[in-house]
């Protein structure tokens, strides 16, 4: 398969598909089966986590028999996500620890990356890389031959990650959030292209939604020449020159060979994806005037999450996502048919959007839900 450069600093090169390894089957032998033949079939990256339950304790498995002289394994940890102890904090003895538990979960003696998990506000960066943080000790562990690699992963605000990433001379790679229906962090990949630093796109389906048959984005797939929704999907990331890489959640065969196949297709062309940007630019909540999860509407006397519902509609109507929208509408535990057209929220709104109307569409359109 054909490798890119994995960013100057790692010196690397990956395909531009990889192994999410959060997903895999509950079956070991049908885990292992998969994470082979994606290796097999080209796949090269991987990515787990100390959090994703035994999926570290599969993969020793999985890369036995020279498979593990096949990959780049890389595994994260951050005690804001998953405390194993009680005591567990952002210092370098902590993360130290935790490596050598992850390197005998794993059945290696060494990691390709190791990622600090999830810096998700400022506070995080500044535990992490304070002089005795995760850093350091990764640094450390990096010396003695059981790390080769360092990187983070985040749900941070562009502007602050703006802000660290010149400031990250250790950061190799970055995993952010980046699909079709999630496109705040390109201006992040792009500045982490920029730096040499290697950049991957976790749920490059949107956790599953652009699987969703939906006849509006179908729409858009043809006009551009794709066969598919996750066709259109994975395609849209591979036409972003500053993206390295897109991990493929598994769970079977074919979610490899379906992303290998729009891999072949080839990324879109220019003007095909100038005709996708419009579309969702236009569709976006801001200029759609529709909803944009500021909650100022909130708290509702009836306990209604109304942003909650309002996503949900605003997924149905605009995406056509319809599936995904009734499901998280079943979750929530207060319902649109609970409002009492008081009209407190729509005067707090600043989009003036016409809530109480809205609420009683989604309390029509799902009514199974209610």
């Amino acid at each position: 398969m054909e490798l890119r450069s994995f960013g100057r600093r790692s010196g690397l090169r990956v395909p531009r598909v990889s192994i999410g390894a959060m997903r895999l089957p509950r079956d070991l032998g049908d885990a292992v089966a998969l994470v082979r033949h994606a290796i097999d079939r080209g796949l090269r990256y991987i990515d787990v986590s100390r959090g994703y339950g035994e999926a570290e304790w599969v993969l020793s498995h999985a890369l036995r028999d020279g498979y593990r002289e096949r990959v780049l394994l890389s595994t994260k940890w951050s005690p804001w996500v998953t405390q194993i102890r009680p005591d567990d904090a952002p210092t370098a003895d902590c993360v130290r620890r935790r490596i050598e538990e992850q390197l005998g979960r794993l059945g290696t003696d060494y990691l390709d990356f190791y990622q600090v998990w999830n810096i998700e506000k400022r506070e995080h960066y500044d535990q992490a890389t304070a002089p005795g943080g995760m850093i350091d000790g990764i640094r450390q562990a990096r010396a003695e031959g059981l790390v080769r690699h360092l990187g983070f992963t985040t749900h941070d605000t562009v502007p602050n990650l703006l802000e660290y990433l010149p400031r990250a001379d250790w950061c190799e790679v970055l995993l952010v959030t980046y699909n079709l229906l999630n496109r705040t962090y390109a201006p992040v990949i792009a500045e982490a292209h920029r730096l040499v630093i290697g950049t991957i796109a976790m749920n490059p389906v949107g956790g599953g939604k652009l699987t969703e048959a939906s006849p509006i984005l179908m729409e858009i797939a043809r006009a551009v020449g794709a066969i598919s929704v996750p066709d259109l999907a994975l395609r849209y990331l591979l036409s972003n020159p500053a993206l390295d890489t897109f991990l493929c959640g598994m769970t079977r065969d074919t979610d490899v060979d379906d992303c290998l196949a729009s891999l072949a297709r080839g990324p879109l062309a220019a003007p095909a994806v100038a005709e996708i940007d419009a579309f969702l630019d236009r569709v976006d909540p801001q200029n759609a005037h529709f909803c944009t999860g500021c909650r100022y509407c909130l708290p509702c006397p009836q306990g209604i999450e109304i942003p909650a519902i309002m996503s949900c509609v605003y997924d149905q109507r605009f995406l056509g996502l319809a599936e995904s929208a009734s499901k998280r509408y079943a979750s929530l535990k207060v319902k649109a048919g609970a409002c009492a057209e008081c009209g407190q929220c729509e005067e707090r709104c600043t989009q003036h959007l016409a809530i109480v109307k809205e609420l009683a569409f989604a309390a029509a359109t799902f009514p199974a839900a209610n």
